[in-house]
């Protein structure tokens, strides 16, 4: 008969049972969003081939201006939501980030090896992949695409798995996703923006040193920080650097230490009285609020919208390609679909689990808890589902035309397959296991 330590064991080698709350909270949040996401490229990519086609490109080649005075920004609204909303994306994504460093798996660095290491590969190999394809063509430009790992759409994929997927090996997909995010603002950053502007550059690190200088007063109204963010966003954009980079800025520069220490909430919710007044529960509301960190109670609060809101609405604004008997006719259009899909398929999981294999090899990194290496290379074939931000570089490295079209049909084409083939192999050997 199995004594209450074995129970305890046993229970603690469940996958999912280890995983922290708040861990396991945004995984959850990612992978609900994962299947808004989906539904949002399927109605997308089906009314761009129904014979309301005109209404979707109409929709969304809109012309929307803002502005005060003789200053106005003109942008069709597809550009406003890959310029603006993701701005807020990136903000999320830059938090989460700034945690991960400060407080998270990449914060001890062997245990954050071992899936920064598989990330590392997860983006070099499918990069030359894909310039292997499209050998300095016409498509060359758009080596960066490969290159992502959707965090919503992978990490759904493992959820569909259940109980069957090791909380070790969720977490090494989590960590990859977010190292991979990181790779993937360096290259935007540096290779994705065009005709720099040095005077706004400055004024952007201007306002990034103001924002600073309020951290270090510390000020916790929320106000002066909207104003900033905002100014940092405007700067960024006129600046020639893309304007998501604002986001990604301002969530590392958002702090992740409480104002307030939580023992000292608990005291003050111990010592209310079974009637508190009014401005008792106020107080109480304030510094609970300050018990948690800015970065995570702002991510907290942003992470639902940006999961069931920015990113579908960003599917539905670039996951329209339309479907042409003349597709490939163009120079390098054809070149560009396979390097997208062989970088993807082929070169992420090869990249990331030959990576991951060196790594363990040389002793410098570790294979997760309770996984198998069948276990690492299905999951790095559910890391080639690239879409959001692969479908965002590409709208970067190409105007729009056949050469854009054709990467987006690659990335969906892509995505499909890596979930399929990757969903389908990680079940089997974590079944097996």
């Amino acid at each position: 008969m199995p004594t209450h330590a074995d129970r305890h064991q046993a229970a603690a080698a469940l996958p999912g049972r280890r995983l922290p709350t708040s861990v396991q909270r945004f995984l959850d949040t990612e992978a609900a969003g994962g299947i808004v996401l989906l539904v949002a490229a399927v109605v997308a990519f089906v009314w761009a081939n129904s014979p309301w086609s005109a209404g979707y490109q109409a929709l969304w080649h809109t012309e929307v201006s803002v502005g005060f005075g003789r200053y106005v920004l003109r942008e069709d609204l597809q550009h406003w939501v890959n310029d603006a909303l993701m701005a807020v994306f990136f903000f999320v994504v830059g938090l989460e980030i700034k945690q991960e460093l400060v407080h998270g798996s990449l914060r001890d660095p062997r245990a954050a090896a071992m899936p920064a290491i598989a990330a590392v590969g997860g983006m070099v190999v499918p990069a030359a992949v894909y310039l292997a394809v499209t050998a300095g063509g016409e498509g060359a430009r758009g080596w960066g695409i490969p290159m992502a790992t959707d965090i919503a759409f992978a990490v759904g994929v493992v959820a569909v798995l259940g109980r069957g997927v090791p909380a070790a090996l969720k977490l090494f997909l989590l960590t990859l996703a977010i190292v991979d995010d990181i790779g993937a603002i360096i290259v935007i950053g540096a290779f994705y923006s065009s005709g720099l502007r040095p005077g706004f550059l400055g004024l952007a690190a201007l306002v990034v040193l103001a924002i600073l200088a309020v951290n270090r007063a510390g000020v916790v109204w929320t106000v002066p920080y909207v104003v900033l963010g905002a100014a940092l966003w405007l700067a960024t954009f006129v600046s020639g650097v893309h304007a998501t980079i604002a986001g990604v800025v301002l969530g590392l520069l958002t702090p992740t230490v409480n104002f307030v220490p939580a023992t000292v909430a608990r005291g003050w919710a111990a010592d209310l009285a079974d009637e508190p007044t009014a401005a008792e529960l106020v107080t109480m509301t304030r510094l609970a609020q300050h018990a948690v960190s800015p970065a995570e109670r702002i991510a907290h609060a942003l992470h639902p919208w940006t999961s069931f809101l920015v990113v579908p609405v960003f599917a539905l604004a670039n996951a329209g390609v339309t479907l042409r008997r003349d597709a490939f006719d163009a120079p390098g259009a054809v070149a560009v679909t396979a390097g997208v899909m062989l970088g993807l398929v082929l070169g992420k999981t090869a990249g990331i689990a030959g990576a991951a294999w060196l790594g363990h090899r040389l002793g410098v990194a570790r294979l997760p808890e309770n996984s198998t290496w069948g276990m690492v290379v299905a999951t790095a074939a559910v890391a080639g589902i690239g879409f959001t931000v692969s479908l965002f570089v590409a709208e970067l490295a190409f105007d729009a035309g056949p050469l854009q079209d054709s990467a987006r049909l690659g990335v969906l084409a892509a995505s499909l397959v890596a979930a399929t083939v990757g969903g389908t192999a990680l079940w089997w050997t974590s079944r097996a296991r």
